[in-house]
């Protein structure tokens, strides 16, 4: 198993990067606020404090429990409790954050303040907007916030994700659940694939003359050669994928009916899981930070928005190119901005550095796959570093698979403790 200091290095900035060393020059009058306490918000916070503690930093976040995405789909399968999920930020405040429990419902950029939704403004030197992903109602046919109580998403971990446990634990022995996968982007590019598979484990235990049907609007997905693999060793034909040339793109649903509808079929599961396009949280398309894609253009350096000076944009949000939306890409990218933000203060430029993600899945409690790269900026990009990164090899026997479970807890731990803890 891999030691915890190696997990805190692998959690930072990439090999030969500056260090979080503090930096000479900053401004002490210069206040940065921060907008969004997920793992990119958090991440910046704290790395701020660290790099440059002369700054003012305000955290604006409106719950006072963060309830992480990563594990939990060992929640929805029952191998985990909601409570081991949630994370406060206490942690934060010791750090010399100042944290607000509130909403931000508008940005001047200015006037370079942000409006509180008691009405209280927030003036800023430098922005950081990190404010994760909404779901697009309506982008899939009749699917609204009322289909969700119904079809539950489970894609913003807390409520939901206790819905569909709570469906595939009344679903009876024989019964069909269907997940109905979106086109990318979306956060977390292997989540629909470990939550098949982790809803597939507890089938085979609890219900094993049950079927697990994912409908995809894709013809590939990321690790797709290992999770097949696992999915045939250790599930048979309980799992069945079709992808976009199959004709299973997800085209429209019927909650009242229970229906889910592609362009060639109909199904009538007894649970339905249904993931559907996403975009960038509120504020970003409020404060004009995203396209017409629904995220939101960065200049790749430094994470600063190209459509409103002063703002960067970090996390699930931010168009990072070949960089995923994952809660480690998320905590990279938020230390990276804060080194950024800090020179840009203290009138330094930008470094050019690399940064890592490692992303990995369960196939099973006991079996996890990875997936790992390598990212720089070239020009106004982020690009993958050919040669570097790689995936779990093929054909692994089950003692790496269970260390790379291992791992994955190691991982999770270390993580959250270094965010919120």
């Amino acid at each position: 198993m891999k030691s915890r200091r190696h997990f805190v290095r692998d959690l930072g900035i990439g090999a030969g990067a500056v260090s979080l060393a503090p930096l000479a020059g900053a401004a002490a009058a210069a206040r940065v606020v921060i907008v969004g306490g997920g793992f990119a918000g958090a991440s910046c916070a704290r790395a701020l404090r660290e790099f440059a503690p002369a700054i003012q930093v305000t955290l604006v976040e409106p719950k006072k429990t963060y309830t992480a995405c990563p594990f939990s789909n060992l929640v929805i399968a029952g191998q985990r409790g909601l409570a081991q999920q949630e994370f406060d930020y206490r942690g934060v405040v010791r750090s010399g954050v100042e944290v607000l429990h509130r909403s931000a419902v508008d940005i001047d950029p200015v006037g370079r303040r942000v409006r509180l939704d008691d009405g209280a403004e927030l003036a800023y030197d430098r922005l950081v907007v990190a404010p994760g992903i909404e779901i697009r109602w309506g982008a899939l046919e009749g699917y609204d916030e009322a289909a969700a109580e119904r079809m539950p998403h489970a894609w913003q971990a807390g409520a939901q994700t206790l819905l569909l446990r709570r469906q595939l634990e009344a679903m009876p022995d024989g019964g069909l659940a269907v997940i109905a996968a979106p086109a990318a982007p979306y956060r977390c590019p292997p989540g629909p694939y470990e939550r098949a598979s982790l809803i597939a484990a507890y089938l085979k235990r609890a219900k094993p003359r049950s079927k697990l049907l994912i409908l995809d609007a894709k013809d590939s997905f990321s690790k797709k050669p290992l999770f097949m693999q696992g999915w045939k060793q250790l599930y048979g034909d309980l799992i069945e994928w079709q992808g976009a040339s199959d004709g299973a793109a997800p085209a429209a649903v019927d909650a009242g009916g229970m229906r889910l509808l592609t362009d060639f079929d109909e199904f009538r599961p007894d649970v339905a899981n249904v993931i559907p396009p996403q975009r960038a949280g509120f504020i970003a398309r409020r404060a004009d930070l995203s396209d017409a894609s629904g995220w939101c253009p960065i200049v790749a350096r430094s994470f600063e928005s190209t459509r409103q000076p002063g703002i960067h944009v970090i996390g699930d949000a931010a168009i990072a190119n070949a960089m995923p939306k994952s809660a480690f890409a998320a905590n990279a990218q938020g230390k990276l901005c804060a080194v950024q933000v800090a020179r840009l203060l203290a009138g330094e430029e930008p470094v050019d550095t690399t940064l890592l993600n490692t992303c990995y899945s369960y196939v099973d409690t006991d079996y996890a796959i990875s997936v790992a790269g390598v990212y720089r900026p070239q020009g106004d990009s982020w690009r993958s570093l050919d040669g570097a990164g790689g995936t779990s090899p093929l054909d692994a026997d089950a003692d790496a698979r269970r260390r790379e479970a291992d791992y994955a807890a190691d991982w999770f731990d270390t993580i959250t403790g270094q965010v919120f803890g």
